[in-house]
């Protein structure tokens, strides 16, 4: 009997029998779950299992025995037990199912051959399953208007509508905009948005891949292709989040993105920008052949022999006048974790020169987000853990980190606490929500763990910090920390940072950025002072010089620096890997500055941007997304495989094989010829990324998080660890009648991807002046009336909105917007901006 008793106690699994054969089950699973983990799948058409159960539809209806009789009950609403009996094959099962499916037919329209969902529609194909395979109803079907566009991307076909709310309780519980509704009653029943409501989140187009008829089609899909006529490859969509998705096409042009359910990532859901973001690739704008700036000033088509041996000339030019540091490389965010790689080796093994930069002074400084000890997603969304937001809103920026963080909070029990200049879209699910102004952020952080600190905070009260630091405890806490505003300094947020994990004992950081591989970019050495695998110059010097033949002798300058050295004529050849200084760099003076004093621009790209179109001299067409093999790394240092699915326009090249070419032109043969082979040679000399072979890294779900194996073997150099120390940045109001500028990025900015995407183009915001109520009343504000805002560095003509999400005191203003350039008043080198307001 002690025996026994000891098994039972010992059990962490229930056992249950379904259709005669017996399986153990976790326990608190929902039966549908737990039988599709048995191998017998129960059809459906309400349950997802990302979302909470509701029972609307029916179809999953089994005899199940717990111990009081067979009964017919729905098995998304039922939690294992156990010693339940399920019989998913008996009599009443089938039938029930059956009279299920013929009552959802009685109004749908059979117009399966013209459906954007035939071919892949679970009511088809349950219908032929489980159904009963011919119609008793001979009677009028309903009808309604047909399309109604909901949205600029979704169209909605109501006849379709099964009322299995998947789509409602999508918008309301997963995302939280309650956007679309049941609404009427009876047989009139419908989805739909009232009329001044549209679908306006930037999460729809799940609704379209959830959907499991065609009601909600999306419009840049319908009518394009049936299932059997894509092909598709799975692929990891080059955002910071690294979300996995399904690259699908037909004749060579991508049609669609799918979200792939990945536990670790983004569990299929992806936010619209990037989920229509497919619409560019085939932008007539892309850049197909080479060109090369005349002597006229027009850029004129070239061959590649042309334009790579120009470009050469201007860097063997520049070497031989200037030396390695007359050279500089800008960008490389775009790229892939291997093009990046080519890249460094190419600027610090071949030219010499460590003037390169991914960030464009938008990002975090290099020592937080390689030397801080790293968070994963699953930690910021511990079910019961804490989380500590210091970021720009991650509704805005990192869509699908979002939808993560907000589940954590509402469903999981997890603590967060926002520390954020304005309110965002976590604001209304956040244990604490504290609006700390720009400039403030290291002093609130010192009063959160109790290190001190005087002055004036604004609207950050010492009662909502002392609450807030009582929700923190000691730790730990996982810290999402980013850039909340470009115009307040890298410097504040390290100081605060730094403050953070010495108060709270075993707290990790969660790095948040927004371009799309700037982690891949950070961790292959496109960085000043640091090779590939989060090592240094002074800790690697002599290993890659060993590999490569040289490495740099100095730490070169970052973004900022070598715009300052172009400006003054100390930088002869500025390289530009996808970068757009115009639009992308905070400093809109200091890039004018800059592009007017270099010698020769050289840019890759896949569109003639501002900075192509007006200042280069050497153009290459480049191939991006689903066009490229390769390896993406995400914010945590997850590596996932990208997906090639089509070719490049034109003659288009990979970066990688135009660094290689450039390197064998100018006498440092790199030795690479495939991406293979740029992957191994990454995992053999790379301290981070040892072990993580390309088989390890493609056969994996979900990718690996890197290091994997010990950094240190054979004799790789170590890897960054802590933060350099920063000199506290002092919060002092310098002016009483200013208010502090916020610089944030909306989701659809004027950026080179939503501009040439033409499904998302049209959902360009433009840039409005925020104010708090109460500072328009007291400056005389009133409606949309514009209003001049200046700070030491320039001024604006600006429209203004009254925003509550604002706190008084401050003002914000979204970065690359038609209407006003915000670019225009920001000054890197300020710790922060204040901002004046005229209304004349």
């Amino acid at each position: 009997m002690t025996d026994v008793a000891d098994e039972k106690a010992q059990k962490t699994t229930v056992t249950i029998t379904v259709d005669g054969n017996e399986f153990e089950a976790e326990p608190g699973r929902m039966l549908i779950d737990a039988c599709e983990d048995a191998g017998v799948y129960i059809p459906r058409f309400c349950y997802h299992p990302r979302m909470r159960p509701v029972g609307m539809c029916r179809m999953c209806i089994v005899d199940v025995d717990t111990g009081r009789g067979a009964a017919l009950q729905p098995s998304c609403m039922l939690k294992v037990a156990d010693g339940m009996v399920v019989d998913t094959e008996s009599d009443r099962t089938k039938k029930a199912q059956d009279g299920v499916l013929e009552f959802l037919l009685v109004n749908h329209p059979l117009d399966c051959p013209v459906c954007d969902k035939g071919g892949e529609c679970p009511l088809q194909d349950q219908t032929m399953s489980h159904g009963p395979g011919e119609s008793r109803f001979v009677e009028e079907k309903r009808h309604f208007e047909k399309p109604i566009p909901i949205s600029g991307l979704v169209d909605l076909d109501r006849e379709r509508c099964i009322l299995c709310d998947r789509c409602t309780r999508f918008a309301k519980e997963v995302v939280g905009d309650p956007l679309i509704h049941f609404i009427d009653r009876g047989n009139q029943t419908q989805v739909n948005t009232f009329p001044d409501e549209p679908f306006s989140s930037y999460f729809s187009g799940n609704t379209v891949q959830i959907c499991p008829v065609g009601a909600l089609t999306a419009s840049s899909y319908r009518f394009k292709a049936r299932p059997w006529d894509l092909d598709e490859v799975p692929g990891t969509f080059p955002n910071p989040m690294g979300d996995r998705v399904t690259i699908q096409a037909s004749r060579n042009r991508v049609l669609r993105y799918l979200g792939v359910d990945s536990d670790a990532v983004n569990w299929s859901w992806l936010t619209d920008r990037d989920r229509f973001s497919f619409t560019a690739i085939h932008s007539e704008q892309r850049l197909t052949e080479p060109l090369v700036r005349s002597a006229e000033g027009d850029l004129v088509a070239a061959s590649w022999s042309t334009a790579l041996t120009t470009a050469t000339d201007a860097i063997r030019a520049a070497l031989d006048t200037g030396g390695p540091t007359s050279v500089g490389v800008i960008g490389g965010a775009r790229l892939s974790t291997e093009d990046q790689y080519a890249w460094a080796r190419l600027a610090k093994g071949v030219i010499g020169t460590d003037n390169v930069d991914a960030q464009l002074a938008d990002g975090l400084p290099v020592d937080l987000v390689l030397g801080a000890p790293r968070a994963t997603i699953a930690d910021a969304c511990e079910p019961g853990g804490t989380t500590l937001l210091l970021s720009a809103d991650p509704k805005e920026e990192l869509g699908t980190l979002f939808i993560r963080l907000r589940h954590a909070a509402t469903e999981d029990r997890a603590t967060l606490v926002e520390l954020t200049p304005t309110a965002t879209g976590l604001s209304d699910v956040a244990a604490h929500s504290l609006r700390v102004r720009p400039g403030d952020l290291a002093e609130v952080a010192r009063r959160l763990v109790g290190a001190g600190g005087t002055g004036d905070l604004g609207p950050t009260g010492d009662d909502a910090i002392a609450s807030a630091r009582a929700a923190l405890g000691d730790g730990p806490v996982t810290l999402v920390v980013g850039r909340a505003s470009l115009a307040e300094s890298p410097a504040v947020i390290a100081d605060a940072v730094r403050v953070l994990l010495d108060g709270l004992d075993g707290s990790r950081v969660l790095p948040v950025m927004r371009r799309g591989n700037v982690f891949g970019a950070l961790d292959t050495g496109l960085v000043p002072g640091h090779l590939p695998g989060r090592t240094t110059l002074a800790a690697a010097g002599d290993w890659y010089r060993e590999a490569w033949g040289q490495v740099p002798a100095e730490v070169g300058l970052d973004t900022t620096g070598m715009l300052r050295a172009a400006a003054a004529g100390d930088l002869d050849v500025l390289v530009l890997l996808g970068a757009d200084p115009l639009v992308d760099h905070p400093d809109r003076e200091l890039v004018r500055s800059a592009l007017a004093g270099v010698g020769t621009v050289i840019a890759l790209d896949l569109f003639a941007t501002t900075t192509v179109d007006r200042h280069a001299d050497i153009v290459f067409p480049t191939a991006g997304f689903a066009e490229i093999d390769g390896t993406h790394t995400n914010l945590e240092g997850r590596l996932s495989p990208l997906g090639r699915k089509v070719t490049p326009p034109g003659t288009a090249r990979s970066d990688w094989m135009i660094a290689a070419e450039l390197a064998h032109r100018l006498g440092g043969d790199l030795g690479l010829d495939s991406v293979d082979a740029v992957w191994d040679e990454i995992e053999a000399l790379s301290p981070l990324h040892a072990g993580a072979t390309r088989s390890i890294v493609a056969e994996s779900a979900d990718g690996v998080v890197v290091p994997i194996a010990d950094a240190n073997r054979d004799g790789r150099p170590p890897m960054v660890t802590g933060l350099a120390p920063v000199d506290p940045v002092a919060a002092v109001r310098a002016d009483a009648y200013a208010l502090r500028l916020v610089v944030d990025r909306p989701l659809y900015d004027a950026g080179t991807t939503v501009s040439h995407a033409p499904a998302l183009a049209a959902l360009t915001v433009p840039a409005r002046a925020r104010l708090n109520p109460a500072d328009r009343e007291r400056l005389g504000v009133s409606g949309d009336a514009e209003v001049t805002v200046s700070t030491g560095r320039g001024s604006i003509r600006i429209a203004t909105v009254a925003d509550h999400r604002v706190p008084p005191g401050s003002i914000a203003i979204a970065f690359n917007c038609p209407g006003a350039d915000a670019g225009e008043l920001i000054d890197v080198d300020a710790p922060f901006a204040e901002a004046r307001v005229q209304t004349r």
